[in-house]
Protein backbone atom coordinates (compact mmCIF):
# COMPACT_ATOMS: atom_id res chain seq x y z
CA UNK A 1 0.00 0.00 0.00
CA UNK A 2 1.53 3.33 -0.99
CA UNK A 3 0.66 7.01 -1.23
CA UNK A 4 0.43 6.97 -5.02
CA UNK A 5 -2.04 4.06 -5.07
CA UNK A 6 -4.26 5.82 -2.54
CA UNK A 7 -4.14 9.16 -4.37
CA UNK A 8 -5.03 7.40 -7.63
CA UNK A 9 -8.30 6.17 -6.09
CA UNK A 10 -9.22 9.66 -4.90
CA UNK A 11 -8.17 11.06 -8.29
CA UNK A 12 -10.84 8.87 -9.87
CA UNK A 13 -13.40 10.41 -7.51
CA UNK A 14 -12.51 14.03 -8.26
CA UNK A 15 -12.41 13.34 -11.99
CA UNK A 16 -16.00 12.08 -11.81
CA UNK A 17 -17.31 14.64 -9.29
CA UNK A 18 -15.68 17.96 -10.21
CA UNK A 19 -18.56 20.30 -9.36
CA UNK A 20 -18.43 22.95 -6.64
CA UNK A 21 -21.92 23.00 -5.15
CA UNK A 22 -23.17 25.93 -3.01
CA UNK A 23 -23.57 23.40 -0.17
CA UNK A 24 -19.79 23.10 -0.05
CA UNK A 25 -19.37 26.58 1.46
CA UNK A 26 -21.37 25.63 4.54
CA UNK A 27 -19.31 22.45 4.83
CA UNK A 28 -16.06 24.38 4.48
CA UNK A 29 -17.02 26.86 7.20
CA UNK A 30 -17.85 24.00 9.55
CA UNK A 31 -14.71 22.02 8.73
CA UNK A 32 -12.50 25.06 9.33
CA UNK A 33 -14.08 26.22 12.59
CA UNK A 34 -13.16 28.26 14.56
CA UNK A 35 -11.80 30.23 11.60
CA UNK A 36 -14.25 32.47 9.77
CA UNK A 37 -14.20 34.27 6.40
CA UNK A 38 -12.42 37.28 7.90
CA UNK A 39 -9.49 35.10 9.04
CA UNK A 40 -8.51 34.39 5.42
CA UNK A 41 -8.46 38.00 4.24
CA UNK A 42 -4.98 39.11 3.18
CA UNK A 43 -3.47 35.72 4.07
CA UNK A 44 -1.42 33.19 2.10
CA UNK A 45 -2.40 29.56 2.50
CA UNK A 46 -1.46 25.98 1.66
CA UNK A 47 -4.17 23.44 0.84
CA UNK A 48 -2.45 20.10 1.50
CA UNK A 49 -4.32 17.44 -0.46
CA UNK A 50 -6.60 19.69 -2.49
CA UNK A 51 -8.55 17.06 -4.45
CA UNK A 52 -10.83 18.94 -6.84
CA UNK A 53 -9.95 22.31 -5.27
CA UNK A 54 -13.21 23.20 -3.56
CA UNK A 55 -11.53 23.99 -0.22
CA UNK A 56 -9.18 26.50 -1.86
CA UNK A 57 -12.07 28.17 -3.66
CA UNK A 58 -13.64 29.66 -0.53
CA UNK A 59 -10.49 31.24 1.05
CA UNK A 60 -9.78 32.94 -2.29
CA UNK A 61 -13.37 34.20 -2.36
CA UNK A 62 -12.90 35.52 1.19
CA UNK A 63 -9.91 37.63 0.15
CA UNK A 64 -6.80 35.49 0.60
CA UNK A 65 -3.84 37.15 -1.10
CA UNK A 66 -2.47 33.88 -2.50
CA UNK A 67 -2.86 30.14 -2.24
CA UNK A 68 -1.01 26.95 -3.12
CA UNK A 69 -2.99 23.74 -3.60
CA UNK A 70 -1.09 20.46 -3.80
CA UNK A 71 -2.03 16.88 -4.61
CA UNK A 72 -0.26 13.84 -6.00
CA UNK A 73 -2.72 12.47 -8.55
CA UNK A 74 -2.55 14.14 -11.95
CA UNK A 75 -6.31 13.76 -12.56
CA UNK A 76 -7.01 15.56 -9.28
CA UNK A 77 -4.92 18.52 -10.42
CA UNK A 78 -6.74 18.95 -13.74
CA UNK A 79 -9.97 19.84 -11.96
CA UNK A 80 -8.66 22.60 -9.60
CA UNK A 81 -6.72 24.17 -12.45
CA UNK A 82 -10.12 24.71 -14.05
CA UNK A 83 -12.23 25.46 -10.96
CA UNK A 84 -9.66 27.92 -9.53
CA UNK A 85 -8.73 29.59 -12.80
CA UNK A 86 -10.49 32.81 -11.77
CA UNK A 87 -7.80 33.44 -9.13
CA UNK A 88 -4.46 34.38 -10.76
CA UNK A 89 -2.56 34.21 -7.45
CA UNK A 90 -3.56 30.55 -6.97
CA UNK A 91 -0.89 27.91 -7.68
CA UNK A 92 -1.66 24.23 -8.33
CA UNK A 93 1.29 21.88 -7.84
CA UNK A 94 1.90 18.15 -7.93
CA UNK A 95 3.62 17.48 -4.62
CA UNK A 96 3.51 14.75 -1.98
CA UNK A 97 2.26 15.90 1.42
CA UNK A 98 5.20 14.01 2.93
CA UNK A 99 7.79 15.97 0.94
CA UNK A 100 6.52 19.53 0.90
CA UNK A 101 9.18 21.83 -0.59
CA UNK A 102 7.99 24.81 1.45
CA UNK A 103 9.45 26.20 4.68
CA UNK A 104 8.13 29.17 6.68
CA UNK A 105 6.07 30.10 3.61
CA UNK A 106 2.37 30.43 4.52
CA UNK A 107 0.16 32.20 7.04
CA UNK A 108 -2.24 29.24 7.17
CA UNK A 109 -1.82 25.61 6.13
CA UNK A 110 -4.80 23.28 6.16
CA UNK A 111 -5.60 19.71 5.25
CA UNK A 112 -9.27 18.75 5.10
CA UNK A 113 -10.24 15.09 4.95
CA UNK A 114 -6.72 13.92 4.05
CA UNK A 115 -4.61 13.21 7.14
CA UNK A 116 -6.90 10.40 8.37
CA UNK A 117 -6.30 8.56 5.06
CA UNK A 118 -2.49 8.56 5.30
CA UNK A 119 -0.22 5.69 6.27
CA UNK A 120 2.02 8.07 8.27
CA UNK A 121 -0.21 10.96 9.38
CA UNK A 122 2.23 12.34 11.94
CA UNK A 123 4.99 12.69 9.35
CA UNK A 124 2.60 14.55 7.06
CA UNK A 125 1.47 16.84 9.87
CA UNK A 126 5.07 17.75 10.70
CA UNK A 127 5.68 18.64 7.05
CA UNK A 128 2.53 20.79 6.97
CA UNK A 129 3.60 22.53 10.19
CA UNK A 130 7.04 23.34 8.78
CA UNK A 131 5.39 24.95 5.77
CA UNK A 132 3.78 27.75 7.80
CA UNK A 133 5.54 30.84 9.08
CA UNK A 134 6.34 31.07 12.80
CA UNK A 135 3.14 32.31 14.38
CA UNK A 136 1.11 30.83 11.51
CA UNK A 137 -1.88 28.50 11.84
CA UNK A 138 -2.24 24.81 10.97
CA UNK A 139 -5.71 23.31 10.65
CA UNK A 140 -6.80 19.74 10.00
CA UNK A 141 -10.26 18.23 9.73
CA UNK A 142 -10.47 14.51 10.49
CA UNK A 143 -13.02 11.82 11.23
CA UNK A 144 -13.90 11.45 14.90
CA UNK A 145 -14.20 8.16 16.72
CA UNK A 146 -17.06 9.47 18.79
CA UNK A 147 -20.50 8.71 17.24
CA UNK A 148 -18.75 6.70 14.49
CA UNK A 149 -18.32 3.47 16.42
CA UNK A 150 -20.99 1.88 14.18
CA UNK A 151 -18.87 2.66 11.10
CA UNK A 152 -15.72 1.30 12.74
CA UNK A 153 -17.53 -1.85 13.92
CA UNK A 154 -19.68 -2.72 10.90
CA UNK A 155 -18.83 -0.73 7.76
CA UNK A 156 -15.08 -0.28 8.05
CA UNK A 157 -14.37 -4.04 8.04
CA UNK A 158 -16.42 -4.29 4.82
CA UNK A 159 -14.42 -1.45 3.24
CA UNK A 160 -11.12 -3.06 4.24
CA UNK A 161 -12.03 -6.60 3.22
CA UNK A 162 -13.93 -5.81 0.02
CA UNK A 163 -14.19 -2.28 -1.37
CA UNK A 164 -10.53 -1.33 -0.89
CA UNK A 165 -9.54 -4.41 -2.91
CA UNK A 166 -11.96 -3.98 -5.81
CA UNK A 167 -11.22 -1.96 -8.97
CA UNK A 168 -12.19 1.63 -8.31
CA UNK A 169 -14.61 1.72 -11.27
CA UNK A 170 -16.55 -1.20 -9.80
CA UNK A 171 -16.66 0.48 -6.39
CA UNK A 172 -18.17 3.51 -8.08
CA UNK A 173 -20.90 1.37 -9.68
CA UNK A 174 -21.63 -0.29 -6.32
CA UNK A 175 -21.91 3.09 -4.58
CA UNK A 176 -25.30 3.72 -6.23
CA UNK A 177 -27.14 1.28 -3.98
CA UNK A 178 -25.93 2.61 -0.59
CA UNK A 179 -26.42 6.18 -1.86
CA UNK A 180 -30.04 5.40 -2.79
CA UNK A 181 -30.65 3.82 0.62
CA UNK A 182 -29.12 6.86 2.35
CA UNK A 183 -31.30 9.20 0.26
CA UNK A 184 -34.44 7.39 1.46
CA UNK A 185 -33.31 7.21 5.11
CA UNK A 186 -32.47 10.92 5.19
CA UNK A 187 -35.82 11.95 3.80
CA UNK A 188 -37.57 9.80 6.36
CA UNK A 189 -35.61 11.58 9.11
CA UNK A 190 -34.54 8.34 10.78
CA UNK A 191 -31.08 9.49 11.92
CA UNK A 192 -30.80 12.27 14.50
CA UNK A 193 -27.06 13.01 14.36
CA UNK A 194 -26.40 16.63 13.34
CA UNK A 195 -24.36 15.63 10.29
CA UNK A 196 -27.27 13.70 8.79
CA UNK A 197 -29.68 16.57 9.47
CA UNK A 198 -27.30 18.86 7.58
CA UNK A 199 -27.10 16.64 4.47
CA UNK A 200 -30.78 15.68 4.47
CA UNK A 201 -31.64 17.92 1.52
CA UNK A 202 -28.50 17.34 -0.55
CA UNK A 203 -29.15 16.31 -4.13
CA UNK A 204 -28.62 12.64 -4.99
CA UNK A 205 -25.41 13.22 -6.98
CA UNK A 206 -23.86 14.99 -4.00
CA UNK A 207 -24.89 12.17 -1.66
CA UNK A 208 -23.51 9.55 -4.01
CA UNK A 209 -20.17 11.37 -4.14
CA UNK A 210 -20.08 11.32 -0.32
CA UNK A 211 -20.93 7.60 -0.14
CA UNK A 212 -18.33 6.80 -2.79
CA UNK A 213 -15.79 8.82 -0.82
CA UNK A 214 -16.42 6.57 2.18
CA UNK A 215 -16.14 3.35 0.18
CA UNK A 216 -12.96 3.94 -1.81
CA UNK A 217 -10.11 4.60 0.69
CA UNK A 218 -7.35 2.11 1.34
CA UNK A 219 -6.91 3.70 4.79
CA UNK A 220 -9.49 5.48 6.95
CA UNK A 221 -8.81 6.36 10.58
CA UNK A 222 -11.43 7.48 13.10
CA UNK A 223 -9.67 9.24 15.98
CA UNK A 224 -10.93 10.26 19.42
CA UNK A 225 -10.34 13.79 20.66
CA UNK A 226 -7.29 12.88 22.75
CA UNK A 227 -5.50 11.34 19.75
CA UNK A 228 -6.09 14.39 17.55
CA UNK A 229 -4.90 16.71 20.33
CA UNK A 230 -1.73 14.64 20.80
CA UNK A 231 -0.98 14.57 17.06
CA UNK A 232 -1.16 18.36 16.84
CA UNK A 233 1.05 18.86 19.87
CA UNK A 234 3.56 16.23 18.71
CA UNK A 235 3.89 18.19 15.45
CA UNK A 236 5.14 21.12 17.52
CA UNK A 237 1.93 23.16 17.51
CA UNK A 238 0.78 25.22 20.47
CA UNK A 239 -2.53 26.69 21.65
CA UNK A 240 -4.35 23.78 20.02
CA UNK A 241 -8.12 24.21 19.79
CA UNK A 242 -10.44 21.33 18.88
CA UNK A 243 -13.98 21.88 17.63
CA UNK A 244 -16.54 19.07 17.43
CA UNK A 245 -18.04 19.24 13.94
CA UNK A 246 -21.47 17.89 12.91
CA UNK A 247 -21.41 15.38 15.74
CA UNK A 248 -18.96 13.12 13.86
CA UNK A 249 -15.59 14.83 13.28
CA UNK A 250 -12.88 17.10 14.66
CA UNK A 251 -11.47 20.39 13.42
CA UNK A 252 -8.12 21.05 15.09
CA UNK A 253 -6.25 24.36 14.87
CA UNK A 254 -2.82 25.08 16.31
CA UNK A 255 -0.16 27.78 16.12
CA UNK A 256 3.45 27.22 15.10
CA UNK A 257 5.60 28.81 17.82
CA UNK A 258 7.53 31.93 16.95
Amino acid sequence: MNERESSDRFGYEWHNYPEIFPDYEKQFLRWTAPLGPEDWRGKSFLDAGCGMGRNSFWPMRYGAVSGTAIDLDQRSLVVPKRSLSAFPSMRIERVSVYDLPYRDAFDIAFSIGVVHHLEDPERALRAITNAVKPGGKVLIWVYGRENNEWIVTYLDPLRIALFSRLPIGLVHVLSWGPAAALWVILRMGLIRIEYFRMIRHFRFRHLRAMVFDQMLPLIANYWPRATVQAMMENAGLRDVTLTWINGVSWSAVGTRPS
